[in-house]
């Protein structure tokens, strides 16, 4: 007498082979991304607010070089901790980008804001 299987996302039971796990591929599916959720945790964490950081600074920065208030952005999720590399000007003002839109902190009339700008061609490392 065989023992039967219970597929661990569903409990049906398993058909098949003797070393098979679920009762279907969209049951190891399921059981694959839950175990990514929590073993990538962090990474999802960042790789998301990445997303919305480039989304609000595209959305703001349409001509290329926008000035903006600091709560605009960080009521709709802007968070200025998250970027992806940064550039350093002539007057050694360091602007952060979140992949080719780049924000610089700026302070006017006790005002917080960012000005916004896109990557452009001069801003490369000389190799």
């Amino acid at each position: 007498m065989t023992k039967s299987r219970k597929c661990p996302v569903c409990d049906a039971i398993v058909k098949g082979r003797s070393d098979k796990v679920f009762c279907s591929t969209k049951c190891r599916s399921i059981n694959q991304y839950e175990d990514r959720q929590i073993s990538e945790a962090f990474y999802l964490k960042v790789d998301r607010q990445l997303k919305i950081n480039r989304k609000l600074l595209k959305k703001y920065n349409r001509s290329g070089y926008t000035t903006i208030r600091k709560s605009v952005l960080t009521t709709e999720g802007f968070d200025p901790k998250f970027f992806t590399h940064y550039w350093k000007n002539q007057k050694g003002e360091v602007y952060l980008f979140v992949y080719e839109y780049g924000f610089l902190k700026r302070i006017n009339m006790g005002k917080e804001k960012y000005l916004l700008v896109t990557w452009q061609d001069y801003m490369e490392v000389p190799k």
